[in-house]
């Protein structure tokens, strides 16, 4: 099986060559596409966030609590921790009624290394509200107390809150609950692996119900789960700044796609998008890691579909092949994609 997706180069010189995998499924999880082993048990990361955001937003936590759209994307987000990211933490905080001091992730270096700069210009040391994971922390502790549960260790797996994670990501992945392995991601929140075509599955059912709409008190007919999965689209396409930041490609690439498709990166060089308009789902794993070649292999496989338009793909193409650049500003190498879908 060839699985070389991306080679990097020193000048002429081969430096590395990059395994990787792609999924490309419908909305009823037939694969469509494939590049490697589309079956490769892979951890998301926070690829799975909408996932689950999902368990959030079905907590009724949304409504009870007052939060809106924005807030929804932050949920979702990895983001740069930029002030407008730890602002909106702050304002979800207060409207729950919630102190930083119940969080259970940790201030980190941020994504941004102009934020970092600044940081280290005003000697400030990051504290949980600046994690780029703290949206989904703060939805958490929403989601604990709109159902009830104990806010402590709302972020252990044993916790009902986790359990229920779980059981919806299990349902969304078409999976039973065995199939799906468990550790402990950076942000000490629980985080799966599961088959690489099943993280596609859950971004192809993402993009389905891109159109869906809250249904109104008297509408029996509408999906609760297809509305609330329409709210987690419009959110992240709506608010693509708040899910990554300045200069990220999650940013870029919905802000370059103007609400027409929706992605998400996962730490360990994982990728989901949706595509309404085809019904599809794509997800892509690098063996080694490499977040730069991620993006890459992403932008080959948005024209190797023909996903939205050629001007659309070209806002993009920078993240194609990208450059090596030393110390001095001299280019010396580039990354080449050499990966091509088949058929399944």
């Amino acid at each position: 099986m060839n699985d070389i997706a991306a080679v990097t180069y020193r000048g002429p010189a081969v430096e590395n060559r990059h395994a990787a995998h792609v999924a490309v499924v419908d909305a009823g999880g037939a694969l469509l596409y494939r590049f490697g082993d589309p079956q490769r048990a892979t951890l998301p990361r926070s690829a799975i966030k909408p996932a689950q955001a999902l368990t959030i937003l079905e907590s009724g936590a949304f409504d009870q609590f007052a939060l809106d759209e924005a807030d929804l994307a932050l949920c979702c987000a990895s983001h740069s921790s930029e002030p407008r990211h730890i602002e909106r933490t702050r304002h979800m905080l207060a409207a729950i009624g919630a102190s930083e001091a119940e969080m259970r992730c940790g201030g980190h270096p941020p994504l941004s290394d102009e934020v970092f700069r600044a940081w280290i210009k005003a000697d400030f040391t990051p504290t949980p509200v600046c994690s780029n994971c703290s949206g989904k922390h703060v939805g958490m502790l929403a989601a604990a107390r709109a159902l009830g549960l104990p806010s402590a260790d709302y972020h252990a797996p044993q916790h009902p809150l986790q359990r229920r994670v779980a059981e919806t990501l299990a349902q969304l992945c078409e999976l039973p609950p065995d199939a799906i392995a468990w550790g402990t991601d950076g942000c000490n929140l629980p985080t799966p692996s599961f088959a690489l075509d099943r993280l596609a599955l859950v971004f192809a059912k993402l993009a389905s119900a891109s159109g869906a709409r809250v249904p109104a008190a008297t509408d029996t007919t509408t999906d609760a789960r297809t509305s609330a999965l329409g709210r987690l689209y419009r959110a992240m396409t709506r608010h693509p700044e708040l899910v990554g930041g300045e200069r990220r490609f999650c940013t870029e690439l919905m802000q370059a796609y103007e609400g027409t498709l929706v992605g998400k990166v996962g730490a360990g060089a994982s990728y989901a998008l949706g595509y309404p308009d085809r019904g599809l789902g794509l997800a892509v794993k690098v063996e080694d890691g490499d977040t730069t070649v991620v993006y890459a292999l992403v932008v080959e496989l948005l024209h190797q579909l023909e996903l939205g338009t050629p001007a659309m793909r070209a806002k993009l193409d920078a993240w194609r092949r990208p450059a090596i650049v030393n110390t001095v500003g001299i280019t010396t190498g580039h990354t080449e994609v050499t990966l091509k879908l088949e058929r399944a």
